[in-house]
């Protein structure tokens, strides 16, 4: 005849395994953070260390603030600035401080910003601004530190060439007008922002494309984007 203080101890047992178990992948999820975080920040530092040596023109690029982007996408703001903290520190390590610095800022902080948006569900517009801003800041702190670096201001390079530039508007468009340096500087600070704006809009279209078959989706695109693509 069976006991009945075996009888009853029998559900509670279950019930502690079955609560367990359903535990247990709560616990889980801190390593799998761990574990996304570091190989997320080691491609990204690959990618930026390929590009570096050997570079493929714009196709790479795209991809620099791509993983920390998706660390923040899938966990946490905690999560991104770790991937983007690492990145820099493995770049540190393999090609000096200065590259290391010239990848966190702007791609590593623009990997934050995107997850941020991409997360909080932002439209593009918003998504595309705040990076094309932060990429235009990003390029005046490349060419800062650059010319603490080299000892040369290169951004009197950038002007000479863009003077160029804006003679050779002025003498298609039939100006016999030698433009201002206030309107070379104008134009110098245009092509930054424009060159930035169709780089960050490139960079949503690959990750849409790209997160969508990695089951972590970004907001959709305006409908002239989808129809242009042809992508439901």
């Amino acid at each position: 005849m069976s006991d009945p203080h075996s009888f009853q101890e029998n559900p509670s047992s279950e019930l502690t395994t079955s609560q367990q178990s359903e535990r247990s992948p709560v616990k889980s999820a801190p390593p799998l953070a761990m574990v996304e975080t570091a190989f997320l920040a080691s491609t990204a530092s690959l990618i930026y260390f390929i590009n570096f040596y050997f570079p493929l023109g714009p196709l790479l690029r795209i991809f620099f603030a791509i993983p920390v982007a998706i660390v923040y996408l899938r966990w946490s703001a905690r999560a991104g600035w770790m991937a983007a903290g690492v990145s820099g520190l493995l770049l540190a390590v393999l090609m000096g401080p200065i590259p290391s610095l010239l990848y966190v800022m702007p791609y590593g902080v623009m990997g934050v910003l995107l997850g941020a948006a991409w997360r909080r569900r932002a439209p593009w517009i918003v998504s595309v601004a705040l990076g094309t801003l932060l990429g235009a800041i990003g390029f005046f702190f490349r060419f800062w530190l650059m010319s603490i670096w080299s000892g040369r201001d290169l951004w009197v390079y950038l002007i000479v060439e863009v003077t160029e530039l804006a003679e050779w508007i002025f003498d298609k468009l039939g100006l016999l007008l030698q433009p201002s340096m206030l309107v070379i500087q104008f134009l110098a600070l245009a092509l930054v922002l424009v060159s930035n704006l169709v780089y960050l809009f490139v960079v949503h279209l690959v990750a849409w494309l790209l997160l969508d078959r990695l089951g972590n989706p970004i907001p959709r695109p305006p409908r002239w984007v989808q129809v242009l693509m042809d992508y439901e």
